[in-house]
């Protein structure tokens, strides 16, 4: 064997060895050689491939018409004798698809300008990559896009509508109430409840729209490249009704609703960040609104958003010196068949070191939204509790102070023990407060504001349902909760008049809540007519301004002094 027929018998050798798949092409990009890897790969034998009259191109074993032209435009390339490297998917007849890296160069060979290619099975490391890119940009539990991928979406969806001169509409979603869904059922139904809710979503929109999952309950729907901006109004209405309808899961089944926020590109802004803050704006504005709708952003609400942040700040500044910036002002509960005060109830009032005193309407939704409440709550019951303390001694035995107590705080308070150990310090029974809660409070009731509420009761302290009437509780709540006191809602006494319907309402609850053990205060009475008439039918108390106006504690101290 001459050397030369030993380093060609060598080569080959090695060719057929190899790990990767070796070929050879001429510039019509067909077969000239091609090892045994690659021939396993393709499902045929050299021979087959070689030919000398119908050798096979190429092209014929490639996969799908993209990666067909993707090796042509790199072929093209490699015929100018620049090495080339692509990917590229080849799925020949009969045989396993596959990912390969092919390196390309040009050689010049006796028999003319050949090409040799080595070709490396890179069909796993496909897979993996997809699978992290899949993990890195959809959600795991609902396959939507995830923020992430959201982001990326929404800005490429800006760059298209500036290029087109068209309008996009982003969509923020959250679902009312999800947590229930969580505690009472457990997270595996809320799990599955999302996963209905993204497949509802998808329904809802055109195919080249993006619906992605922020995290949680909080939902995002991109509308891109809009002509008609109407149809926005279309859709959401439409999400709304979708998301309204009954959810059956398992042997559950789960009604829900959703708060809807929308911003428009260009209209409201130009960038991601400012429009994702514009659609949360509009959201959060549908569910103070009462939720289950949907609410299109506008300029006041980024007004509005600043006021509760300097606002929310203030607080936080003012916890640090609580007997200094707040006070409580006392509004007397008068008995209507005698006309006793035994009763009052604590206002809380903030005095601002600049905007003056501040309405408490103003402040609470603020001190509830960042627990704050519950520092504010603890203050306003041991400042309470000292009042009542003094009023036992100086006025009547049996006074009480109804203190307003949020859901925050009966939601997220451990215990109350501390409320008691401090009544018990000031040698006071648990009659001498009422906690005051609103009916919303029973609607949303679970297990913990249950308990929390039997603990009151066998503390002896009693329990008042304010705004009786305004609410969607169930009369079956009164008795079930236990409810010692009912406050009728001042808009039923505004306009009280004899045989009016606020009169026939007002009777009826009267005489409701007396059958079932429950004392009745009307609040709101401004008259001397609405009393009587109130008296007349029963109703055991009366709290507005024919009595007195809330006043601070030393103010109210005259007054009762004055009222005897």
């Amino acid at each position: 064997m001459t050397d030369s027929e030993f380093y060609r018998t060598l080569l080959r050798a090695y060719i057929d060895s190899a790990n990767d798949g070796i070929f050879v092409l001429c510039d019509e990009m067909k077969f000239h050689v091609a090892n045994p890897l690659l021939q396993s790969w393709l499902g045929v034998s050299e021979d087959f491939l070689t030919q000398h009259k119908s050798r096979l191109p190429i092209i014929d074993f490639i996969g799908n018409k993209e990666s067909s032209e993707q090796f042509i435009r790199h072929f093209e390339i490699a015929l100018t004798g620049k090495p080339v490297s692509f990917e590229c998917y080849i799925h020949p007849t009969g045989a396993d698809a596959r990912w390969v890296e092919v390196n390309l160069n040009k050689v010049n060979l006796d028999a003319g300008e050949m090409f040799i290619g080595i070709a490396r099975d890179v069909t796993q490391k496909k897979k993996s990559d997809e699978q992290i890119w899949q993990h890195a940009n959809f959600d795991a539990l609902t396959g939507l896009a995830n923020r992430r991928l959201f982001q990326d979406r929404m800005e490429q969806e800006i760059k298209k509508a500036h290029r087109a001169n068209l309008q996009l509409a982003l969509i923020i979603l959250d679902l009312d109430r999800f947590k229930e869904v969580n505690d009472t059922l457990g997270h595996e139904m809320g799990d599955l409840l999302l996963k209905e809710v993204a497949q509802r979503l998808v329904s809802c929109v055109r195919e080249a729209d993006t619906v992605a999952r922020l995290g949680g309950d909080e939902f995002a729907v991109i509308l891109g490249e809009l002509e008609d901006i109407d149809c926005v109004e279309r859709i959401t209405q439409t999400i709304l009704k979708k998301l309204s309808e009954p959810f059956d899961i398992g042997e559950q089944v789960i009604y829900i609703s959703t708060s809807i926020g929308i911003t428009l590109y260009p209209e409201d802004a130009n960038s991601f960040d400012e429009l994702l803050r514009n659609a949360d704006q509009a959201m959060y504005a549908a569910k103070h609104q009462g939720r289950n709708r949907c609410s299109f952003y506008a300029p006041s609400m980024q007004e509005a958003v600043q006021h509760r942040m300097r606002l929310a700040n203030d607080l936080r500044i003012t916890l640090g010196a609580l007997t200094e910036s707040f006070r409580l002002a006392y509004q007397p509960i008068v008995e209507l068949s005698t006309g006793i005060i035994h009763k009052a109830e604590a206002l809380i009032r903030w005095q601002h070191p600049t905007r003056g005193l501040i309405n408490p309407a103003e402040f609470i939704p603020i001190a509830e939204e960042t627990q704050m409440i519950l520092e504010i709550g603890d203050w306003v019951f041991h400042d309470a509790a000292l009042q009542v303390a003094k009023w036992r001694l100086s006025h009547h035995s049996a006074f009480q102070v109804s203190i307003n107590v949020s859901p925050v705080q009966i939601q997220n308070m451990t215990s109350f023990n501390e409320w008691f150990d401090y009544l018990q310090k000031l040698n006071l029974p648990g009659q001498s407060i009422v906690i005051e809660i609103t009916e919303g409070l029973l609607l949303d009731a679970n297990e913990g504001v249950t308990k929390q509420l039997q603990t009151f009761h066998k503390a002896g302290i009693d329990v008042s349902l304010d705004d009786f009437g305004t609410g969607y509780s169930s009369l079956s709540y009164l008795k079930k909760f236990n409810i010692d006191n009912i406050k009728i809602d001042q808009s039923f006494v505004r306009n009280l008049a004899p045989d009016s319907d606020d009169m026939v309402l007002c009777e009826a609850m009267i005489a409701m809540a007396h059958k079932l053990g429950i004392k009745v205060i009307a609040e709101g009475v401004e008259t001397a007519e609405q009393r009587d008439l109130l008296a007349a039918a029963g109703c055991d108390y009366g709290q507005g301004y024919l009595f007195s106006k809330p006043l601070p504690a030393k103010e109210f101290e005259v007054f009762l002094n004055r009222y005897k």
